[in-house]
């Protein structure tokens, strides 16, 4: 078997270069960190989990016409995408006070927000991923006028399919974190959904319960990980019941 090229290593993928010009292989690791990877483990089977349920969602996605660069699943870890040019940002959709929101203005997590509230970080590391604004966006020329409407289009239709999807299986979305790049097409370049769609990158919470069942586990050790992921693949069909190889989203009531 031919050696890859590594493109690019993060905290929780690996991309090599793909088989065809413009493809990527993006490998799911178990890695898994948190607070700016000050706090790190490996948890057995997350990047399977992560690799199938974000496989689930960006089909899904493709269905309802919102562009992103899933193509195809190649085996447990890996799935073959689209080379695009990452726009240097992560896109936060809200939907419930939680997490650093609440933290920055003293509301308690768990408060509804009054409607779906987007904020930007500029991806980097070692400056912990800062929150900007559209101002910093323009002026530092991460992203024009236009590419910032069009995110903000793609991250409200990607929070009303996912809003949906979850409280179909009794999960309530807090919130979620994507990242968006450039592909050209023809002679101008099209906004496409990038990264991953999983619980490594939404906050879910039981609707009944309250449970955590995203990375918060791990953050707060709340439980084990793996288990908190394969309960929202389960509820979503990915993993079928025990003696039901064929099972479909399992709708709470």
């Amino acid at each position: 078997m031919a050696r890859r090229r590594l493109v690019y290593e993060g905290k929780a993928k690996i991309l090599y270069e793909g088989p065809e010009p413009g493809t990527l292989i993006q490998y799911f690791k178990d890695d898994a960190t948190a607070f700016n990877a000050k706090k790190k483990a490996v948890i057995d089977g997350k990047g399977v989990l992560n690799n199938r349920i974000s496989e689930h969602i960006m089909t899904a996605l493709t269905g309802i016409g919102v562009p992103n660069h899933f193509i195809r699943r190649l085996n447990m870890r890996e799935q073959l995408i689209r080379a695009c040019e990452i726009i240097p940002l992560e896109i936060i959709v809200r939907n419930i006070a939680a997490g650093s929101l609440s933290k920055r203005l003293g509301i308690e997590e768990g408060t509804p927000l009054p409607r779906p509230i987007i904020e930007f970080c500029y991806k980097d590391d070692k400056l912990g991923d800062p929150l900007v604004t559209e101002e910093h966006i323009i002026a530092f020329n991460w992203a024009s006028q236009q590419d910032i409407d069009d995110i903000i289009v793609l991250a409200l239709r990607v929070n009303d399919f996912l809003s949906g999807l979850f409280t179909g299986v009794g999960i309530k979305l807090v919130d979620f974190k994507i990242e968006c790049g450039r592909v050209d097409e023809g002679d101008f370049q099209r906004i496409i959904v990038a990264d991953e769609i999983s619980p490594d990158s939404c906050r879910l919470w039981d609707m009944k319960t309250g449970q955590k069942l995203d990375k918060d586990v791990f953050r707060r050790d709340l439980g084990n990980l793996a288990d908190a992921y394969s309960e929202v693949a389960r509820r979503l069909g990915i993993l079928p019941e025990s003696g039901n190889k064929k099972a479909g989203p399992k709708l709470v009531r």
